[in-house]
C-alpha cells in the first residue's frame, strides 16, 4: 500500500527542502569550558570513568537515594545496585533516562528533587562531571511527564496545523518545562517521514509524509527547544518512516534505494543539522542500499560515520536508540552491541538491557586494543561539549533546579492556553455529509459517546471517551459514555446499538481501524440505526478509509486531553476546523488510489 505514496512523494520532492534546511543558522553554544579545558578534564579521568561517561541508563525510583522498596528490588534485580546514587557511583554514568514505568515522574516537585539528587551524586564522583538527564517527551502519544505539566499536540498534529511558529512554540514550552524539572535533554523531535500507513511504531510520531514539510517542522522544533536551553534529539537516523516492523520487537528492513533515501529520508535530518541539532538518535533498522553488510544502522559504520558524519557533516552527539530493543539484539549478542556501536560512530549508549555486561564489554574492548582510548575520548569530548553548551559546568544555579523554578514554569496558565490554541489549529475535518457538523445543541443535544480507550499518557484526564463526554457536557450537550474498546464483541456492539436508540447523534472514537475489524462493524451497526454517526480517529488519520458509514469524520492525531478537547470544540462549532492532512489516505477498496491527498481538509 505504501509504494504508491512513496513514488508520489519522490515525484513531489523539490529542491525547496535544501533551501529549508540551509536557511537556519546553527545555534551559538552557551559560554562554558573550552575544548582545551574539556580535554584536560578527559585526560584526568580513569578508564572506568571514561567508559561510564558513554552510557545513559534507566533507574527505578522517585528519589536518588531513598526510593521505595519495590524500586530498590527492581534495581537490584536488573542493575545490581539499590539506588540512582549507587548506580552513578559504581558505573560513573554520563546520563540517566526517566520513564513513567520506572516511577521517576510522580509530580513536578518530586522530579526536580530526583534531578537534583542525581546531579549531587555526579558531583561526588572524582571527576565531578554533570549528568545529562533525558527523557522521551515527544508529546502526542509519547509523553513521559504528564499533568500538571503542559501536554502538547504531537508531531503529526503539528504537521496538520502546518505552522512553523506553532511547532517552534510547542518546542519552546516543552523544553522550558523539562529544563525547570532538571531534564536537560529531550529525545525529540521525530524526524522520520511516515510514508507507510502500516508503520506500527512511528505513524503519528512523524510530522507527515512530505519530506519538505517534515524538514521545515523539524527545524522549527529544534529552534524552539534551543530557545529553552535544552538539548533536542532528531530521530531515528537514517529514517524509520517506511517500515512495517516495530524495531522494539524485530529488525525492520527498509528497501529504499539510495536515491529514494536521498529524497525522502535525508532532508529532515539535514534540516535538523542545519538548525544546530544537539544530538541525533540512531534507528535499529537495516537499509541495504546504505550498508550492503545489512547491519542495523546503530551498528553501521557506513551509515553513522560514512553518511552522517562525513557526508552530512554532523559533529554533534550520536546516541543509540534503546539497546534493550530487539532490533539491535537480533544479529549480535549484548556484549558485542556497545562495542560495534562505538566502532560505527556512536557517542552515547542508551539503556542497555544489562548494564554490567555492556559496560564491561566496552572496558574489555579498550584493554584488549579492539577499541582505542582515543576513540572513547572523541565521543566523551562531544558529550562534554554538549554539557558545556547547556551550561551545566557553569555554577550550581545552572546545575540544580528549585521548586520555585517548577512553580513559575510547569503547567502555567499561559502554557496551557497556548497548547489549546495550537491544538485547535491541528484538528482536521475529512468528512461532513449533509453538513452534519458542527453539531447544534438545538438539534443534536443528546449525544452518545462510544469508542476505544487506549491507555492515556501519565497523569491525564483520560480515558478518551470520558474526556470527550466531559467536553461535550461542558459545551451544553447531554452526553452519555459507553466505552466499547478496540475490539468490541458482538454483545458490546449490540449494547451500543441499543444505547444509540433515541439519540440525536453518536460520536465514536476509533483507534487504528482495519478492514473487517470489530471497530468497523461497530460503526456500521450504529450507523445502520439511522442515528447520525461522527467518527473521531484517536491516532492514525488512515481510519477514515474504513469508515464509509460515518456521516462525519474528524482526525485528532492523538488521544491526549488537549487534542480531544480541541476536537470537541470543532465538532460543536466553538472552533473552526483548520487542519489539513499531512499524509495521504489511500482508498480501502483500491490501495493504489488516493482517497484524500496531502493537504486535504474541509472547512465550515
Amino acid at each position: 500500500m505504501h509504494h504508491l505514496s512513496r513514488r508520489t512523494l519522490l515525484a513531489a520532492t523539490t529542491a525547496g527542502v535544501a533551501a529549508t534546511a540551509l536557511s537556519a543558522a546553527p545555534a551559538q553554544a552557551s559560554a562554558g569550558p573550552s575544548d582545551k579545558t574539556l580535554k584536560k578534564i578527559i585526560s584526568g579521568m580513569t578508564l572506568e570513568e571514561k567508559v561510564g561517561q558513554l552510557f545513559v541508563m534507566r533507574v527505578y525510583g522517585h528519589s536518588a537515594d531513598a526510593p521505595d522498596q519495590a524500586d530498590i528490588d527492581a534495581n537490584l534485580k536488573e542493575i545490581g545496585v539499590r539506588t540512582a546514587d549507587e548506580l552513578i557511583d559504581k558505573y560513573k554514568l554520563g546520563g540517566i533516562i526517566y520513564f513513567q514505568w520506572a516511577h521517576n515522574v510522580r509530580d513536578p516537585h518530586q522530579i526536580a528533587d530526583l534531578s537534583n539528587g542525581i546531579q549531587r551524586a555526579g558531583q561526588r564522583q572524582p571527576s565531578r562531571i554533570p549528568l545529562l538527564i533525558a527523557t522521551d517527551q515527544e508529546h502526542g502519544i509519547v509523553c513521559r511527564v504528564g499533568k500538571p505539566a503542559t501536554l502538547l499536540p504531537g508531531a503529526m498534529a503539528l504537521g496538520a496545523g502546518g505552522s512553523h511558529a506553532d511547532a517552534r512554540k510547542a518546542g519552546q514550552i516543552a523544553g522550558a518545562e523539562l529544563r525547570a524539572l532538571g531534564i536537560v535533554q529531550d529525545y525529540a523531535p521525530d524526524a522520520d517521514v511516515n510514508v507507510n500507513p502500516a508503520n506500527p511504531v512511528i505513524g503519528v510520531r512523524s510530522f507527515g509524509a512530505d519530506p519538505d514539510a517534515v524538514a521545515g517542522m523539524v527545524a522549527a522544533q529544534v529552534k524552539g527547544y534551543q530557545s529553552a536551553h535544552i538539548a533536542s534529539t532528531a530521530k531515528h537516523f537514517p529514517g524509520h518512516g517506511d517500515t512495517a516492523t516495530d524495531s522494539h520487537t524485530g529488525l525492520p528492513v527498509i528497501t529504499h534505494t539510495r536515491e529514494q533515501w536521498e529524497q525522502l529520508d535525508r532532508p529532515s535530518f539535514e534540516a535538523a543539522i542545519a538548525a544546530g541539532i544537539d544530538s541525533i538518535m540512531t534507528a535499529h533498522i537495516v537499509v541495504p542500499a546504505l550498508d550492503p553488510a545489512e547491519d542495523p544502522a546503530t551498528l553501521s559504520r557506513p551509515i553513522l560515520t560514512g553518511i552522517l558524519r562525513e557526508q552530512l557533516g554532523y559533529d554533534g552527539v550520536v546516541i543509540t536508540d534503546s539497546l534493550g530493543m530487539e532490533g539491535v539484539r537480533t544479529k549480535y549478542g549484548d556484549a558485542r552491541v556497545p562495542v560495534l556501536a562505538l566502532q560505527a560512530g556512536v557517542d552515547q549508549l542508551l539503556n542497555p538491557p544489562t548494564l554490567d555486561v555492556s559496560w564491561n564489554a566496552v572496558l574489555t574492548a579498550v584493554k584488549s586494543g579492539e577499541l582505542t582510548e582515543a576513540r572513547l575520548d572523541e565521543s566523551i569530548l562531544r558529550v562534554l561539549r554538549l554539557k558545556a553548551k547547556l551550561g551545566l559546568f557553569k555554577d550550581s544555579k545552572s546545575l540544580y533546579v528549585s521548586h520555585g523554578d517548577v512553580d513559575r514554569t510547569v503547567g502555567t496558565r499561559a502554557h496551557l492556553a497556548a497548547a489549546d490554541r495550537i491544538a485547535e489549529r491541528t484538528t482536521t475535518l475529512l468528512v461532513n455529509k449533509e453538513r452534519l457538523l458542527p453539531l447544534s445543541r438545538r438539534t443534536h443535544k443528546n449525544v452518545l459517546v462510544l469508542g476505544a480507550n487506549p491507555a492515556s499518557p501519565s497523569l491525564s484526564d483520560g480515558p478518551p471517551t470520558t474526556v470527550i463526554g466531559a467536553a461535550l457536557t461542558e459545551r451544553g450537550f447531554s452526553a452519555t459514555v459507553l466505552a466499547t474498546g478496540t475490539a468490541p464483541s458482538q454483545a458490546v456492539i449490540d449494547q451500543a446499538v441499543a444505547a444509540a436508540a433515541g439519540r440525536d447523534a453518536v460520536v465514536i472514537g476509533t483507534y487504528n481501524v482495519a478492514a473487517g475489524s470489530a471497530q468497523q462493524k461497530l460503526v456500521n451497526a450504529v450507523a445502520a440505526t439511522g442515528v447520525p454517526v461522527v467518527t473521531l480517529s484517536l491516532r492514525n488519520p488512515y481510519d477514515v478509509a474504513q469508515l464509509g458509514a460515518a456521516a462525519a469524520h474528524v482526525a485528532a492525531y492523538s488521544w491526549i486531553d488537549v487534542e480531544l478537547r480541541a476536537a470537541v470544540r470543532v465538532l460543536t462549532g466553538a472552533a473552526k476546523p483548520r487542519g489539513r492532512l499531512p499524509v495521504p489516505v489511500q482508498r480501502a477498496d483500491d490501495p493504489t488510489r488516493v482517497l484524500y491527498p496531502i493537504g486535504y481538509g474541509l472547512r465550515y
